[in-house]
Formats: structure tokens, C-alpha cells, sequence
């Protein structure tokens, strides 16, 4: 909100202070007590306006509207007091009314284990006189940020850290603890860069900028904080500096008049800290030690330095390196953009995010009806990671968050249910993220990725997990280089493909049996030739609708269900889920394709380049009947015609079926294209390679076994 723009600028650049001040404006219901006590204790130090600002607007708040709160009723455990929840909550005002209406109404006092207190209570914020109760949420006080915790390097950062985000509030001296000791640590930068993501993810482009204009106009940079409210906090930071002293929680810097000595400087120097450019390694609030020890030697008041500083040794306490990845340089700020006049804005349907607190924006993928007023983004329900938090994960999602008592390596399981609110939460087995693994004589991390020889690796508590390509090295045997083809096991490059129980499609026998399928488990021909429908597995008053999936949860453990079996209806909802059949015509979902008596082409509108039936070969070797057959089933294109070949998984150049392979034009010149693993033909995009626990995933799909983990419902988010 505004007032909360001009109510938090005055933290000035004391980042956990702004963070709380903006938790009291993020929502549209009151803010809690915990809240403002946080507010309180953190800011009256740093800037009594802030606090006199916030009581004004806290004193002035509205009260809540009961209403808002007739969801927990569903959440009775009977009937009479679900009935009872919801004429009391229309019908009666106060707070205290309400409260002794639901004791009589339900014959219950405000218990925190009970399902429809504890969402009452976390709603409305209602206490009945003489109890006090504040359930702690399943995520503490901030979940997302106490995953960073686990990133940082010292026992305590970790432990403060940990504090600070569970379920108290900590005190003003942790935080200032925090912020003496980690805030500002070099060595705390993985922890630090965590937080900041969460804090202020990083978005595309700045403009409208009234003060660090230098920042406007530049629609293909990131920017952590370009807003009004960094922008009003820039200015209030020279303000402060021009009084003769920049102060920081470990150290003040006493300054000659900045108004005199590099101005220019000094603007770039408050607007980086608060617009805050993103680097691939920065929290986005380090200048570059270079231009930090050029200001202080210039500008700093020498005589006035603290005993045994000089301008060095203050600068490798606050801006350690000049590594571009991990610091801001000053000289691309301290000029307006090199964009000239603007003939078409870079956008983004979701910046600024235009949906309510407690919603998640996504991109609108599927269109609209004719007639409908079609918004390029929807806003769904979410659940926020606790009573602080402002990010938010989408309704039915599973989440991992830490465990409510804080130890480091303990985590649970969560999914995100229609309350808004985390629920059905499993502990998980803990995990030592202290312990390290040993490669070459070398020690590597918890959460460090790394190469050995041509593959990619990360440490995970002290297992090994690699990626599986063949590799030959300086070491490698004559007889081991004469074997050698580049795919697993040293396959041979036929392709002759079986269709795996995990609904992934082989190129050949042999790599099946390679990455651990026993020969029970795959059977010949592509997974996409297979119908899954026939024989009929579903019952008489259901129907069989395919429901091709590749499963990554370990063999033999799960069932990799290709199929679903839904109702057969006489009257199919609205739900828009667009659908083409077979002819080109599209249907506003699958039920109404069916209930016409046709067959499905793919999902997702018809587009007209694929009326004409032409197929081709996808990445995953499937053969898919059009580009939108492929696309919908979110797989590139690698070339047209049926699949025919296996390109080699290494990184020498050996001769393959794939030069057999007519490979279509590039998409755009000049790009640096890529071969994605097992592909014959170059692609002009990115690649990402995720490397994943297969027993983390087991115990995801024992939490939620309608959802098993997919490779394409990852490849939806």
C-alpha cells in the first residue's frame, strides 16, 4: 500500500527492519501482535518515525469482517457446530460475541489441536478473554526463509537464524545479533543469497523511478526492489549521509559532505543498495570493493575513521570482492540507460503481481472462451509459508518445510490444502547436512555441485548423486577406448525402443537394463504406441482416459498408473481445459471431446500449423503425431518424421544413427544452440539439469499417491 511505502522507506537500508514493517502492510487483514511487537522491538532504535508511523496506521485498522472467516466452519467435526459456525459468524460482531457463540454452539473451549479453532483462530486473531492461545503455524514463522538457514556457514548465523524465523519472534538483541554478526558476513553469502530470494525475488526490468532514475529503462536487467518504496528509501539514505555518517550495525563511517564530494556517487551507491540490480551470486546489496575504497578514500572523513581503519581495510569488511557475479558495478549506474525512446515495453503479466495476498499469479497457458475478457494472467489459491511470509506455494501442492523444532536436517512434509493453510503434515527422517562427501581427496559440501570427469554431481548429506554418462579420461585403457560408444554401459547407438514401467520410452534393451530395469519391466516398442485403455481396466460406469506419464519414483516400488479412470457424465462441467480432437476442432474439455465421440489430438487450443497431421520426434524419443502433439505433452522437437535414432550421451564425437537424421533449420540466427542428451539435432534454447534423490521422491509419493512425482508436472512449474 502507499501509507506502508512511506512507513517502511524510513528503515533506511536496515533490511530486516524494512522486512517487518512491510509484513504489517502485506495483507488485507489486520496485522497480528507478534507483528507489531516485531516492528517495535526490531525498529525503535533505528527510526522512531517508522514506529509513529506504523501506530497510526495499526491504531486505524479497520476491523476484520467476521465473514471472511466462514471457511474454518467446514472444518468442524459435526454438524451442529459446523450450523452453529456459521449463523453466529453472519449474525453476531464482536469479537468477544463471537468467541463465547462458538463455546456454547460447538461445546467446546478454544483447544489449538482442534481443526476449527486452530483456523478460526489463526483467521480472525480472536482471543476470549482469560485465554490466550496463538497455535503456532506448521511452518513456523517463516518456512521459506528457514531454509536458508540450513545454508549458513557458522553454528551461529545458523542458530540466530533459526530463531529469528521459527515460532518466536526472537528479541531485539537477536536481531541486532544477526545483524552485527551475519547480515553483512562474506562468509555467511550462500545463507544470505537464500534470503534474499526469498525476500525479494528477482524481476525483470525497472522503470518509473522518480528519484534513482539512472535505474529506469532497462527492461532485460533484474532488479530485486524497483518500487516506489526502494525509491523513497534511496533518497532517505542521502538524507541521512549527508549528515556526516553512514551507520551499519558493526561499524559507522564518518563522511566529508557528500553533497560537495561525488554526489553523483553517492546517489548510485544508495540506489544500488536499494533498487538492488541481481547478480547470479548477489543478495544484490554489495557494491564492487573497488568503487567502495575509490568513495571512502575521496570522501570518507580520514580523521574521523574508526582506530586502525583506513578505507581498505572498512571496505573489505562491506564489499570484500570485485567479481562481477558477486558485486554491483557503479560506472553501469551512474548514467542514464543507453535505451533510447521506448517503442515497445518487455513485460510481464505477473510484474507487478496483480493478485491478492493470499493468491499465486500464474501466466494464463490456456487461453480464453470467445467473448470472455481474457487477462494474459490467473490468479489461484495458495498457501503461505506462515504468519510472516509472503511466498506462496499453490493449492494441492506438496511442500517441504523445516520441522517446527528447528533442528538443522528436519523437515516435514505438507500439502497445501483449500484452508489456505498447510495440512496433513508427515515428519520426514532427518538428514546430516553437516556431513560432507569425499571425492579425490577432496571434501565437498552439503548442496555443492560439482564435475567428475564428464559428469555432473552434487553432495546431498554426504551421498554421491551423479548423473550417468560414459566417460573416458586421460587414464582410460586402450581396450576401454575400443569399447567405448558414449552411451550408458557402452550400448550399442541402435534404436530399438522398450517402453519401461516408469512410462519412459529406452532406445534400446540395453540401456534399460543399464539404469536398473530388469527385463519384467520393460517390454518392446515405444511407451506412446502402448494403450493403456485396452483391455478395459476401469469399471462399467467409468471411463478409461489415457494418462501418459513418465514416473520418478524408484522401480518396482510404486505403480506408474498410465491411465485414470473417470465417471461417465451425462452433463459435463464448464472447467476450461482446452482440448483438440483429431480434426482440428477444439473442445472446451476432455469430457465434452468424449462425450461428442471423438479422439483426443492433444491438449490445449487447436492451433492451425498442426491441421495438417505431420509427425515428429521428440527429445524423449517418442514419436508424437504434430509439434502441438509434442508440445502439450511439453517436449521439444528434435526433427520431423518418426524416431529413428539415439545421439550419443558424451561429450566425443562419435558416428551415430543421427547422421541418417535430417535436422531442421535453427530457429533464429546467431543463438548458441544445444544438443540435449540422447537427441540428434542442435536447438536453439537453454537446458537444465536437475539431479534428484530417488528417496526423497519415494516418500513424496507415499504422502500423495494420486500425484505421483512426473516428469511433466515438473516440467508444468
Amino acid at each position: 500500500s502507499s501509507v506502508g511505502s512511506v512507513c517502511c522507506s524510513y528503515a533506511g537500508h536496515h533490511t530486516n527492519c524494512r522486512e517487518y514493517c512491510q509484513a504489517i502492510f502485506r495483507t488485507d487483514s489486520s496485522p497480528g501482535p507478534s507483528q507489531i511487537k516485531a516492528v517495535e522491538n526490531y525498529c525503535a532504535s533505528i527510526s522512531p518515525q517508522l514506529i509513529h508511523c506504523v501506530n497510526n496506521y495499526t491504531q486505524s485498522y479497520p476491523m476484520r469482517n467476521p465473514t471472511d472467516s466462514l471457511y474454518c466452519c467446514d472444518r468442524a467435526e459435526d454438524y451442529a457446530c459446523q450450523t452453529a459456525c456459521r449463523r453466529i459468524l453472519m449474525s453476531m460482531k464482536t469479537e468477544l460475541e463471537i468467541v463465547d457463540g462458538l463455546i456454547e454452539g460447538c461445546k467446546t473451549m478454544p483447544l489449538p489441536q482442534d481443526p476449527l479453532w486452530q483456523c478460526f483462530l489463526e483467521s480472525s486473531r480472536s482471543v476470549h478473554p482469560g485465554v490466550t492461545v496463538h497455535p503456532p503455524p506448521s511452518t513456523g514463522l517463516d518456512g521459506a526463509k528457514l531454509h536458508c538457514c540450513s545454508k549458513a556457514n557458522s553454528s551461529t548465523c545458523r542458530s540466530l537464524c533459526t530463531k529469528l524465523y521459527s515460532t518466536s519472534w526472537g528479541n531485539s538483541q537477536s536481531w541486532q545479533e544477526f545483524d552485527r554478526f551475519c547480515e553483512y558476513n562474506a562468509v555467511e553469502v550462500s545463507m544470505l543469497t537464500c534470503l534474499a530470494d526469498v525476500r525479494e525475488p528477482c524481476q525483470l526490468g525497472c522503470r518509473n523511478l522518480s528519484y534513482c532514475t539512472n535505474f529506469n529503462n532497462r527492461p532485460t536487467e533484474l532488479f530485486r526492489s524497483c518500487n516506489t518504496q526502494s525509491d523513497q528509501g534511496a533518497m532517505n539514505d542521502m538524507k541521512l549521509w549527508e549528515k556526516g555518517s553512514i551507520k551499519m550495525p558493526f561499524i559507522n563511517i564518518p563522511v566529508l559532505d557528500i553533497k560537495k564530494c561525488q554526489p553523483e556517487m553517492w546517489k548510485a551507491i544508495a540506489c544500488s543498495l536499494q533498487i538492488k540490480p541481481c547478480h547470479s551470486k548477489s543478495r544484490g546489496s554489495i557494491i564492487c570493493k573497488s568503487d567502495c575504497v575509490e568513495i571512502l578514500k575521496k570522501c570518507g572523513d580520514h580523521n574521523k575513521f574508526p582506530e586502525g581503519h583506513s578505507a581498505e581495510s572498512i571496505c573489505e569488511l562491506l564489499s570484500p570482492t570485485d567479481d562481477l557475479e558477486n558485486c554491483i558495478p557503479l560506472d553501469t549506474y551512474l548514467s542514464p540507460s543507453s535505451v533510447g525512446n521506448i517503442v515497445e515495453d518487455v513485460t510481464h503479466p505477473c510484474n507487478p503481481n496483480p493478485c491478492a495476498a493470499n493468491q499465486l499469479c500464474e501466466v494464463n497457458r490456456k487461453g480464453c472462451q470467445s467473448g470472455e475478457l481474457c487477462l494474459p494472467y490467473l490468479c489461484v489459491p495458495g498457501c503461505k509459508l506462515g504468519e510472516a511470509s509472503d511466498f506462496i506455494v499453490r493449492q494441492g501442492t506438496l511442500i517441504q518445510v523445516p520441522s517446527s523444532a528447528g533442528d538443522v536436517g528436519c523437515y516435514k512434509i505438507c500439502t497445501c490444502g483449500h484452508s489456505g493453510l498447510l495440512e496433513n503434515c508427515m515428519e520426514m527422517r532427518c538428514v546430516d547436512l553437516q556431513k560432507s562427501c569425499i571425492v579425490g581427496g577432496q571434501r565437498k559440501s552439503h548442496g555443492t555441485s560439482f564435475n567428475i570427469d564428464c559428469n555432473v554431481c552434487s553432495c546431498f548429506a554426504g551421498n554421491l548423486i551423479c548423473s550417468t554418462r560414459q566417460c573416458l579420461t586421460e587414464h582410460s585403457s586402450e581396450d576401454e577406448r575400443r569399447k567405448f560408444t558414449g552411451l550408458p554401459c557402452n550400448c550399442v547407438d541402435q534404436f530399438v525402443p522398450v517402453c519401461g514401467q516408469n512410462g519412459r520410452t529406452y532406445p534400446s534393451a540395453c540401456i534399460a537394463r543399464c539404469v536398473g530395469l530388469h527385463d519384467n519391466q520393460f517390454e518392446f516398442g515405444s511407451c506412446i504406441s502402448k494403450d493403456p485403455c485396452n483391455p478395459n481396466p476401469c469399471n462399467k460406469n467409468q471411463r478409461c482416459i489415457p494418462k501418459k506419464r513418465v514416473c520418478l519414483t524408484s522401480f518396482g516400488k510404486f505403480e506408474c498408473s498410465q491411465h485414470e479412470c473417470v465417471p461417465r457424465q451425462l452433463n459435463c462441467d464448464q472447467t476450461r481445459d482446452p482440448v483438440c480432437d483429431t480434426d482440428n476442432v477444439e473442445y472446451t474439455n476432455l469430457c465434452t471431446l468424449y462425450q461428442k465421440g471423438k479422439s483426443l489430438a492433444y491438449r490445449g487450443p487447436c492451433q492451425p500449423f498442426c491441421k495438417s497431421v505431420e509427425p515428429v520426434c521428440g527429445h524423449n524419443g517418442e514419436t508424437y503425431s504434430s509439434v502441438c502433439a509434442a508440445y502439450s505433452d511439453r517436449v521439444a522437437v528434435d526433427y520431423y518424421g518418426h524416431c529413428q535414432a539415439v545421439g550419443v550421451l558424451s561429450d566425443y564425437g562419435f558416428h551415430t544413427e543421427c547422421a541418417f537424421v535430417k535436422c531442421p533449420q535453427l530457429s533464429a540466427t546467431g543463438c548458441k544452440p544445444v544438443i540435449a542428451p540422447g537427441a540428434c539435432c542442435p536447438l536453439c534454447a537453454g537446458m537444465l539439469r536437475i539431479l534428484y534423490d530417488k528417496d526423497k521422491l519415494d516418500t513424496f509419493a507415499r504422502v500423495n499417491s494420486l500425484n505421483m512425482p512426473n516428469v511433466k508436472s515438473y516440467m508444468e512449474k
